[in-house]
């Protein structure tokens, strides 16, 4: 079994997520008292928020690299960035690396794609909505892209660091949620990209009859693919 390098703490919350996720995607394929062998770096969010809202992406890329390093001097045989947002700086993180970065992107446009859809819509992040970083990754699979509104925008991004990131989850969120859903449904979208691994702390797919892809949970099986490889 090959040895998982995580990123985590933004927020700790889906950190938590992404440890349990993986532990239970290895049991179910090898069974008994089986679990993932990982290596867990968890940065301090409040740093990484300040970085992100004064708009120094090269102090926040500075401190995923440090992070990623000391993965890779601990034994770590791939990198993983545990939040969508952060994916800004993916492959600042993999240049200073010889280790595989597996992409939350990538491994989410596999999953639709294998699902036939072409249209999808994105929630996340105002960073993740608003910038193309994300948005072009999913792109070059073929997939088109819907984002909310600029108004539907702030109140996602909103919910996500002013409840999620500190685990409360609230009821007329979650409704102001599937209200954009639906919206985006009548654009077209063919399903949706919890674009922020908090998302699903929120929201469940029992939720709405629109299929969602949890990037944290497919992020997660990807890990668990990898580490089960040859």
């Amino acid at each position: 079994m090959k040895t998982l390098g995580l990123i985590g703490g933004m927020s700790w919350e889906s950190t938590a997520s992404y440890y349990r996720l993986i532990n239970q995607g290895i049991k179910s394929k090898l069974g008994g008292l089986h679990s993932g062998k990982i290596i867990l770096n968890s940065v301090d969010f409040a740093q990484i928020e300040a970085f992100q809202q004064s708009g120094d992406w090269q102090k926040s890329a500075e401190v995923l690299q440090s992070s990623a390093l000391s993965l890779e001097a601990a034994g770590a045989q791939c990198i993983m960035i545990c939040t969508n947002t952060m994916h800004k700086v993916a492959d600042e993180v993999a240049s200073v690396v010889t280790l595989p970065l597996l992409h939350i992107a990538d491994a989410t446009a596999k999953v639709i794609c294998k699902q036939k859809l072409n249209k999808v819509a994105l929630l996340g992040t105002r960073f993740t909505m608003a910038d193309t970083f994300y948005i072009d990754r999913l792109e070059q699979h073929g997939i088109e892209v819907l984002v909310p509104s600029e108004q539907d925008q702030i109140v996602i991004h909103d919910i996500i660091y002013q409840q999620l990131c500190v685990g409360d989850i609230r009821p007329h969120s979650k409704q102001l949620y599937l209200s954009v859903i639906a919206h985006l449904k009548a654009k077209g979208a063919q399903g949706v990209v919890l674009g922020c691994t908090e998302i699903g702390l929120l929201i469940q797919q029992e939720d709405t009859n629109v299929p969602f892809f949890d990037t944290a949970e497919i992020h997660a099986n990807a890990a668990v693919e990898f580490a089960l490889s040859d």
